[in-house]
């Protein structure tokens, strides 16, 4: 079990043009979680080994989520399973986000008691907090073979009603979110980690490394603070957007924008997408770009034929979401904008939200692909690296190195 654990967990973010030119980049000093795209749903997965013996549970990465739950059914027989009783300083930490609003956790008999939710399908019921052994891994530690755990770790038993519309084989939902039972919080508490994670999602292997990460790529990170909110989500301010250099005429000057890797793309409340949609047909005619009949989801496609291929995707209209300044802009390229449905076709990879979205704006998974995202739980700030693929690197989890080169 070591070793198929130790394979999994080697994180490197590598250079794929060529290893002269870009060299290899610095392993971290480091807990990871590799990640994987599942195709079908188009969420993102990851694995995780806990129990005593240790046991693999695949799950869905909500970044947004309040914690980890796994289908009650599928607790494996642990030897170091047990559930917390209500009134105990556990069912305490967990009554509480980090902002001091009450969550919605109840006492029921002598077992405490709070309501996971499916945030792809939007129900939530009834579940028991309970705690066992988590294994993870240092990077540094794996010559060694060396597998640290986490004792007690903090998660919720749900019934199997809740596993409905989750990516094949996924036995709940691994939550991300600013609480103080999150994946990242108990592992900084336990561990003695950074209060931060950095997230880095791939169309094939990405990775969440707790703690940070300490990548050489953060160093030239571009940051922007985290919205102060009741809730357990990630929200930014965006001041304006802009579409090859020219700003969008739109009502409001700033909108709340959320970060969620449930989402598949990103969608806009509907006066912003209107002109988004609009101004992105005027700047892609501009440029010879074809405009095609839509192929649902997408409200806007394009002929794919003759359009310039580049290391960022292809050659269309550049999106900036300008944030507080103008000289902090997530820049979204090709690679991030275009989603391609046929040989010939590619489509707008945002959708129309509606007119009362959760947020102006929801960042999805397809827009997050390889860009560089650290949450700095301690400094509520966002470090973002905009499209890695400019600086000829990818996210990946991979064995070794020279496997992914």
């Amino acid at each position: 079990m070591a070793a198929s654990l130790l394979s999994l967990l080697l994180v490197c973010f590598v250079s794929h043009i060529n290893p002269s030119v870009s060299g290899r980049p610095s392993l971290p000093n480091a807990i990871s979680f590799p990640v994987t795209k599942d195709e079908t749903t188009l969420q993102y997965t990851t694995q995780i080994h806990m129990g005593t013996p240790h046991s693999p549970i695949k799950l869905v990465v909500d970044l947004g989520g309040q914690f980890l739950w796994i289908h009650r059914a599928s607790s494996f027989v642990s030897s170091s399973h047990k559930p917390i009783s209500s009134g105990s300083l556990h069912c305490l930490m967990a009554s509480s986000h980090q902002s001091g609003t009450v969550t919605r956790v109840v006492a029921t008999n002598t077992v405490c008691s709070l309501n996971p939710e499916n945030t792809v399908t939007k129900l939530a019921t009834s579940g028991e907090l309970a705690e066992d052994v988590m294994a993870v891994d240092y990077v540094e530690k794996r010559k060694m073979g060396a597998i640290p755990t986490v004792h007690p770790f903090l998660f919720s038993c749900a019934p199997s009603v809740l596993t409905k519309g989750l990516a094949s084989g996924a036995k709940g939902m691994l939550g991300l979110g600013r609480t103080k039972i999150s994946l990242p919080a108990q592992l900084a508490n336990a561990l003695g980690l950074e209060r931060k994670f950095s997230l880095c999602l791939s169309s094939s292997d990405g990775v969440i490394l707790p703690g940070g990460g300490g990548t050489d790529i953060s160093k030239s990170l571009m940051y922007t603070p985290l919205m102060s909110t009741p809730l357990e989500e990630y929200y930014i301010h965006v001041k304006s957007i802009k579409i090859n250099s020219k700003r969008l005429s739109l009502n409001k000057s700033l909108f709340s924008t959320r970060i969620s890797t449930i989402l598949p793309y990103t969608t806009m409340e509907s006066t912003i997408y209107d002109t988004l949609a609009k101004d992105y047909i005027k700047a892609a005619t501009f440029m010879n770009i074809t405009v095609v009949a839509p192929v649902a989801p997408f409200g806007v496609c394009f002929s794919s034929e003759g359009i310039e291929k580049t290391p960022v995707g292809p050659a269309v209209p550049v999106i900036d979401l300008v944030l507080q300044s103008e000289m902090v802009k997530w820049r979204i390229h090709g690679r991030n904008s275009m989603v391609q449905v046929s040989d010939s076709v590619m489509c707008l990879g945002f959708l129309d939200g509606g007119l009362s979205p959760v947020a102006s704006i929801s960042i999805g998974g397809y827009q997050l692909e390889e860009n560089l995202l650290e949450f700095n739980l301690a400094t509520s700030m966002l470090g973002f690296s905009s499209s890695l693929l400019m600086r000829h690197r990818r996210c990946c989890s991979s064995l070794t190195l020279s496997e992914s080169l």
